[in-house]
């Protein structure tokens, strides 16, 4: 069996046309899907990017695995190994297939963005296809993948991870695909009195005043085709058109692969898996066109499959996380599954055989805040371990997914005995992971020194001051001395 992995980073699964999105966004896995199965309500256990592959990759929880964050303790990957430097109780999932028979390559350059050393584990070919860690466009990573499958493709047993980064901030595509989808129509949310009061009292990473970071100059990046702040429904508009204009660049590249599969006689014979790490969010809890909390915008992924045999079509709307697609691959090629892997196959539903889903899934989110969250089909409970720098003043968080799908009413007060109900299993969830042996809760432990890795307090702080705003000022130095009594002052500045 021949199996494709198409890795499109910080796609949400609501852009995706094949999802009902009313842009054309995506012809060339539209093309894959209708012949296949689309998961909308699939979920990453884990983000932002580190975590979330973690979780992919390990087929464990971040709890588990030790990969809640981007930096520190967050970002300890936790092993236990034979001598020979392997666990056949929880292998990476790459070492796994290997070990089958299947040859296994990545083209990707997330492992020396993020220094993640345990993503190297289990890959035949690792293919660096530039050196510019995650900031090269769909081009250069779709010529070398088509040029190994000139040569390789007709072959059989391979799994193949193609990784794209363009529709991850700044987006860098040509200026054709930028401009798209502007003679067509924007979002519906947010709308003008949204912005306007998300302008005037939000602040933090990526928020609709300070949509960049804090060390980047005013025009930095040179030339930037985006707006620099989000003001109005038109600088939303224009921002959107660039995301999704990054999105049909990806696709527009992945389906020049599935040509050269269809070239070389294999793209019938060939599975392909079309999913993201995570989503972003565009005024969603005030934050636009980054990742920054364990909400539905980011968490909400694609998951698009079709396999050779298939008798499952069409969209199914059952809770999956991403992890589930390690056993699923097991399930579907005829392999065991690791005994101590967190995901659950659902290649029942590839099948077309009846397939339920989780109960609910539990989210996780490690940088800019630290969150966890409880979704349900209907409701979901957001616990803020840490709000980083942002104006998030309570700790629970409860959304009623059907009425307001933008999670913009916190409902915990007025329904305290859903939050209760949602929170009771969440606490038995958090209960499982430590009797399943994952130890110490890392997002816990990051508590302690903040998700602070790009944006510090001080600067913050000094920020606002700037603005004139010595209230909020006041009001995030009195939250950060809660957080971190007596030497939040004295927490490194952000590494650059």
């Amino acid at each position: 069996m021949r199996v494709l992995y198409m890795d499109l980073d910080c796609v949400r699964a609501d852009h995706l046309s094949i999802n009902g999105y009313r842009r054309k966004t995506t012809p060339n896995v539209d093309r894959i899907g209708r012949d296949g199965v689309s998961f909308t309500r699939c979920y990453c256990a884990n983000s932002p990017c580190v975590p979330s592959r973690a979780a992919l990759f390990s087929g464990r929880f971040g709890f588990n695995n030790g990969v809640v964050g981007h930096h520190g303790v967050a970002s300890a990957f936790r092993t236990i190994v034979d001598s020979h430097g392997y666990n056949t109780d929880y292998p990476m999932l790459a070492r796994h297939l290997r070990a089958k028979g299947m040859k296994t390559v990545t083209f990707s350059t997330f492992h020396e963005r993020h220094s993640a050393w345990w993503f190297c584990d289990g890959w035949e070919e690792i293919r660096t296809f530039s050196r510019k860690r995650g900031n090269e466009t769909a081009d250069e990573g779709s010529a070398p993948c088509i040029d190994w499958l000139h040569h390789y493709g007709k072959y059989d047993n391979w799994f193949m991870h193609l990784h794209f980064w363009d529709p991850h901030c700044n987006y860098r595509v040509p200026q054709e695909w930028l401009d798209k989808f502007k003679d067509e129509p924007g979002p519906d949310w947010p709308d003008q009195a949204t912005i306007d009061w998300q302008f005037e009292h939000m602040y933090g990473p990526f928020t609709a005043r300070q949509l960049y970071h804090w060390w980047q100059p005013d025009q930095f990046p040179p030339n930037l085709p985006m707006p620099k702040q989000i003001k109005t429904v038109a600088d939303l508009k224009w921002l959107v058109d660039g995301y999704d204009g990054s999105i049909a660049y990806a696709d527009y590249h992945f389906g020049l692969v599935l040509d050269e599969l269809e070239k070389i006689g294999v793209l019938d014979d060939t599975a392909i898996i079309v999913s993201a790490d995570h989503g972003d969010s565009f005024g969603e809890h005030g934050q636009y066109k980054d990742h920054g909390i364990a909400n539905e915008a980011v968490h909400n992924i694609p998951m698009v499959i079709r396999w050779p045999g298939m008798k499952g079509r069409g969209a199914v709307d059952k809770l999956i996380y991403n992890l589930d697609l390690a056993p699923t691959l097991c399930d579907l090629l005829g392999f065991e599954t690791p005994p101590r892997w967190d995901g659950k196959s659902f290649a029942a539903a590839i099948r077309g055989e009846d397939f339920s889903g989780r109960p609910y899934l539990v989210m996780d989110h490690g940088i800019y805040t630290l969150s966890r969250t409880i979704r349900t089909r209907d409701w979901a409970l957001m616990r803020m371990l840490h709000p980083g720098t942002y104006p998030f003043t309570d700790e629970v968080y409860l959304y009623d997914m059907v009425g307001d799908r933008h999670q913009t009413t916190n409902l915990a007060k007025k329904r305290p005995e859903k939050a209760m109900e949602l929170d009771h299993l969440l606490c038995e969830w958090r209960q499982e992971q430590v009797t399943h042996g994952g130890g110490p809760d890392p997002l816990e432990a990051a508590v302690k020194y903040g998700p602070f890795y790009y944006h510090s307090p001080q600067h913050r702080i000094e920020w606002l001051k700037r603005e004139g705003r010595e209230k909020e000022a006041q009001e995030l130095a009195d939250r950060m001395n809660r957080y971190h009594p007596r030497d939040w002052m004295y927490i490194p500045p952000p590494w650059r």
